[in-house]
């Protein structure tokens, strides 16, 4: 096999179709004649990325060199880390195990990987041997799983998605009131868990106080999955309520006519409901309602049944944490089998997991950033190599937020479910704040989008409602002001950018173009480390200290001149790899 062919095979196994078959641009022949209408012609050969690839074979090892230096025996403050490691299994090295989120993870991994293919084979072996719907199954193993994991506090659990559940049936009849009222709890609700996720239920009833000594699951934290549950319920809510007004208002006269283009088995004839026939297909044999289609799916109203609720909040693959999928889109492919749900393409999918779980583990083998950041130990060490710290930091948590992630989809896809991948990007490949937004948690993003961003006016008023998105992105991730207020700063950083785009609307075409482009990336690239190394990984004192060393020393100095030539670099490539998945009919949009 020639180089050319590894090549091929290995960019086509790192490729974006291969981790999420919605980015297939063959699927859909419209969205791929767009895509590739409008980049540049191809730039991989010329001298200039030339010097570009010369560059990156020496910036990227010196990088890794520098991070291991920094948090390795070469560090004065060594002897400060060491206690936070852990024995490991790689070359004869300790691992960085200090993040007690991850390592809650990784210590359980064995455990989750079991649970999964417990749930997979019997899921699979029930289905056989009793006839019952999908929707049956994840209802009952979901109930159990709840109970299992939460203990006692299941009930707290069950309290608010009944409540939610009675708010929107109640009011079904008047959607507007409905729908206000069921922010408003489920925003509250948030608020109560903050306040009141251990009151006693002694205090409630006396006749309940035995349950405050019984089991309280194997994860006692319930209030923490519970945000993920809320988004589950709200989805539920707007759905169905979207669906009552159709019918209220008369829009199920699809009925009488229907599309010749459409498969006998999605027609759903009823008196009650839009039938499936009002969304055509594109003609290809294999293919179903594609995802925004499967969003807005219009089932029949019966099918939004407390029981159908209930599976679908409780559905055990995505419970933890996500990947976010709307009611519609799930009760639809509880339905219907995907095209995307094969061997191969899972096969392919549970090696990329496979790959971010060892790198993960090179990583805190070779590169102690995580103990480095906890101990505060950068005295003595240059500005260069606390940044490095901080980078490495980043791509840590980067990872430990996408390989659960993975894991969990990974589950849903063995079981038939197709949700949307979180991360398409890697973190070190963003160079724009509002790009960096849709290629992060990819499938909140989605949510936000369907249930805030478009329903309050969506780019017709661009800041007023990314100001609504974050304040409740804010809120969602926990109840307290500095989130908030990270919110709030998140949409003025944005300001910037958005005036940026709109200035130069009419310049992306000329040859000055990306360069210019490159500057303002760099300074947005600036933005989001800082405020992230803040955030996640120095906190106040290592980042003030970061920002003494470089604008206060010789050396500080001459890192931010190498740093930023390095950055501007590096978003050419970006640049480039964008233009090239154009070629290709590809456009995310980040």
């Amino acid at each position: 096999m020639s180089l050319k062919h590894v090549a091929r095979d290995i960019g086509s196994f790192f490729s974006l179709k291969t981790l999420d078959s919605r980015l297939n641009p063959s699927l859909d022949q419209k969205r791929k004649q767009k895509a590739s209408s409008g980049p540049s012609k191809s730039r991989w050969n010329s001298l200039e990325f030339k010097i570009y690839y010369a560059a990156f074979a020496i910036a990227v090892p010196m990088m890794v060199k520098t991070a291991m230096s920094a948090t390795n025996e070469q560090n004065p403050n060594f002897n400060r880390i060491e206690p936070l490691l852990s024995k490991g299994w790689i070359g004869g090295r300790k691992v960085d195990n200090s993040d007690s989120q991850y390592r809650f993870f990784r210590d359980n991994l064995p455990l989750l990987i079991g649970l999964a293919a417990l749930h997979t084979i019997t899921k699979k072996l029930v289905l056989r041997t009793v006839k019952c719907p999908k929707v049956a199954f994840d209802l009952i193993f979901g109930l159990i799983f709840l109970f299992a994991a939460h203990g006692v506090s299941a009930l707290r659990v069950l309290t608010h998605l009944m409540i939610n559940f009675t708010i929107a049936r109640s009011l079904r009849r008047k959607p507007r009131v409905a729908k206000v009222l069921t922010w408003a709890y489920g925003i509250g609700s948030l608020f109560i868990n903050d306040n009141y996720r251990k009151y006693p239920f002694g205090n409630i009833l006396s006749i309940l106080s035995p349950l405050d000594s019984s089991f309280t699951g194997i994860i006692e934290r319930w209030d923490v999955f519970y945000n993920f549950t809320l988004l589950r319920m709200l989805s539920f809510d707007m759905d169905f309520l979207e669906k009552w007004e159709e019918i209220t208002q008369g829009q199920n006269n699809a009925t009488q006519t229907q599309p010749k283009s459409i498969k006998p088995e999605l027609k759903r004839s009823t008196s009650s409901a839009t039938t499936l026939e009002t969304i055509c297909e594109d003609g290809h044999k294999n293919l179903l309602l594609e995802e925004r289609a499967r969003q807005n799916a219009p089932h029949h109203i019966q099918e939004y049944s407390l029981a159908h609720y209930l599976a679908y909040i409780t559905y055990t693959p995505l419970f933890i944490a996500g990947p976010i999928i709307t009611f519609n889109d799930y009760l639809y492919q509880s339905q219907h089998t995907l095209p995307s749900i094969n061997r191969k393409a899972i096969l392919k999918y549970a090696l990329r997991f496979a790959f971010c779980v060892l790198t993960m583990e090179v990583v805190l083998h070779y590169i102690y950033a995580v103990a480095v950041s906890k101990m505060r130990a950068w005295e003595g060490i240059t500005p260069f190599q606390i940044s490095m710290i901080g980078l490495f930091n980043l791509n840590i948590v980067w990872l430990k937020l996408l390989i659960p992630w993975r894991l969990f989809r990974l589950w849903s896809l063995m079981d038939g479910i197709d949700p949307p991948e979180n991360m398409i990007r890697c973190m070190n490949n963003n160079f724009s704040a509002l790009a960096f937004w849709r290629a992060w948690h990819r499938s909140f993003n989605k949510w936000v989008v369907r249930y805030i961003y478009i329903p309050l006016g969506g780019s017709g008023n661009r800041i007023l409602t990314s100001l609504a998105v974050f304040s409740f992105v804010a809120i969602w991730h926990d109840i307290e002001l500095k989130l908030l207020l990270w919110g709030w700063l998140i949409v003025l950083f944005l300001l910037p950018e958005i005036f940026a785009q709109q200035l130069f609307s009419g310049s992306y075409k000329k040859s000055w173009y990306r360069y210019l482009r490159s500057v303002g990336a760099i300074f947005n690239i600036w933005m989001m480390i800082i405020a992230n190394l803040f955030g996640f990984c120095l906190g106040y004192d290592g980042t003030i200290y970061l920002i003494k060393g470089i604008f206060l020393t010789s050396s500080g100095l001459q890192f931010l001149l190498c740093a930023n030539g390095a950055l501007f670099i590096a978003t050419q490539v970006m640049f480039e790899q964008r233009e090239h998945e154009k070629r290709n009919g590809v456009n995310v949009k980040c």
